[in-house]
């Protein structure tokens, strides 16, 4: 932007996430945990909309975490091109770094590994697919996009904490949310700060939809006829 504003050249920026993941009492817990799963460890934690911190409703909150966990030992880490693998390694060993950094500053603020934690015995820059629990908004894990393996679990009371939660980030690219109420899920979607919104669907990408944030996750939208609007100029 810096760059282009000495000759006012128009941008579309496409820039970093924080997606918050709510998963509310009403949550149908099968709909819930997969929507999650597939939000989270998307190409091992590395997109820009995966869901950085799931949010957990109280009540809720030791079945979900549970029947994620359980869902997460499942996760097949190896060579992407064999077909049973799920999860590859992270792009470098900066990566690796980062993600242990983010692990450790969590667990000394006193949240709780629930699986994983460490890296994995594939060696290189592969990370161990990872249940952090009790993740609150004092940790690396909650304020920065960790862009790796590592789900972070962060419990609420109600709706109204898990929207300032939520919206709690200079991010506002995606969010998730799983709930059976259809008045809550637009009560919801209209209360975030984010480009995009998925309800009980973890992955929302679509070329026909248009795509980008709100707040520092950028300007503009690539795809749908509205991801044409950055490249036109209206003429009277």
């Amino acid at each position: 932007m810096a760059g282009s504003a000495n000759t006012v050249k128009k941008v579309s920026l496409e820039l970093g996430g924080n997606a918050p993941c709510i998963v509310f009492d009403d949550a149908d817990i099968d709909v819930a945990v997969k929507g999650s799963l597939a939000a989270k460890f998307r190409n091992s934690g590395q997109t820009c909309v995966c869901a950085n911190r799931i949010l957990v409703q109280e009540g809720i909150y030791e079945k979900f975490a549970s029947a994620f966990v359980k869902a997460v030992q499942s996760l097949q880490v190896g060579n992407g091109l064999e077909e049973s693998t799920s999860q590859g390694p992270l792009i470098n060993e900066a990566a690796v770094q980062k993600v242990e950094k983010f692990v450790g500053d969590a667990t000394s603020k006193g949240a709780n590994i629930m699986l994983g934690g460490k890296r994995h015995s594939l060696g290189m820059s592969f990370y161990e697919p990872t249940v952090v629990g009790n993740v609150s908004n004092d940790m690396l894990l909650f304020s920065e996009e960790v862009f790796g393996p590592v789900a972070p679990l962060i419990p609420f009371k109600t709706e109204e904490e898990a929207i300032h939660l939520a919206n709690d980030t200079n991010a506002g690219l995606a969010a998730y949310m799983f709930t059976k109420n259809i008045a809550r899920s637009w009560r919801v979607s209209e209360a975030l700060e984010y480009g995009l919104v998925g309800v009980n669907e973890g992955l929302i990408s679509t070329e026909v939809a248009p795509f980008g944030g709100v707040k520092q996750s950028g300007l503009g939208r690539e795809g749908s006829k509205y991801g044409m609007d950055d490249y036109l100029e209206i003429k009277y």
